[in-house]
């Protein structure tokens, strides 16, 4: 589940430029050190090592961690008016691809010496829906997450979530600074349709759909998002607790 994750998100020189926090450090151990917990929890809860029964949970921690890193580079770019949608692109697909190609290339290779023909077969539209970035709604028709071991590329799933968000997430973000909307509350409406959406989902016994759908998940990335807003924006007068000695320590560890 977390393997595409791990590749996305590695200290590569391209990670390091895009970990540049907001007030121009260059890389942020810190992060680092949080994308190392999430892994290990996964890893924890695949291996059904004892006391990471919910270790899962580290994908979402992943989609925060992005929301907040790439939304930063965003807003800053706007900011300086240097943004551009194929540039922004253009990255994303030079920073996922080389790891992607790897993937499914040596999947596909080892699912043809070891699986049966339908499987085979099976596997190939994963591959292909994990090039398209569409395998989370393609598992969403087949079974969901827990109802089967693992397929090879069932991880893919969330990387699709992120790329889909990506589609969107740049052109709304340079609406709102074209049009002069409060960013601030323009996430609160996103957040808030978002996670009322997963919400309603769940309690209807839509929990395949919570888990795989774009719109039930979007609302963990923007709220990666909303952290590097009131980062930049917000200042000791929208996180007063932030500046509180000791707090900000206290606040990971119980994170």
């Amino acid at each position: 589940m977390a393997e595409s994750h791990v590749n996305e998100h590695l200290p590569s020189a391209a990670a390091q430029a895009d970990a540049r926090a907001p007030h121009g450090r260059e890389y942020r151990p810190d992060i680092d050190g949080l994308r190392a917990l999430a892994v290990l929890s996964v890893i924890g809860f695949h291996l059904e090592i004892p006391g990471f029964h919910a270790g899962f949970a580290g994908v979402d921690v992943f989609f925060v961690i992005s929301g907040y890193l790439i939304s930063g580079i965003i807003v800053r770019s706007l900011e300086r008016r240097t943004f551009s949608i194929a540039e922004f692109y253009t990255r994303r697909i030079n920073r996922i691809f080389p790891a992607l190609v790897t993937v499914l290339v040596a999947t596909a290779i080892v699912g043809w010496t070891v699986l049966f023909g339908s499987e085979f077969r099976t596997l190939g539209k994963h591959v292909t829906s994990g090039a398209g970035f569409v395998a989370n709604f393609v598992f969403l028709k087949e079974v969901g997450y827990f109802d089967l071991p693992a397929k090879p590329l069932l991880h893919l799933w969330s990387l699709a979530v992120e790329e889909q968000f990506y589609l969107t997430w740049p052109l709304l973000a340079w609406l709102a600074f074209k049009q002069r909307w409060n960013v601030g509350w323009t996430l609160v409406t996103l957040i808030g349709l978002s996670f009322v959406a997963n919400v309603w989902s769940v309690r209807h016994g839509l929990t395949s759909e919570a888990f795989y759908i774009p719109l039930t998940r979007f609302w963990e990335i923007l709220a990666g998002a909303a952290l590097s807003y009131l980062e930049r924006d917000g200042r000791k007068h929208a996180l007063p607790f932030a500046w509180i000695p000791g707090f900000r320590e206290f606040g990971s560890i119980a994170g």
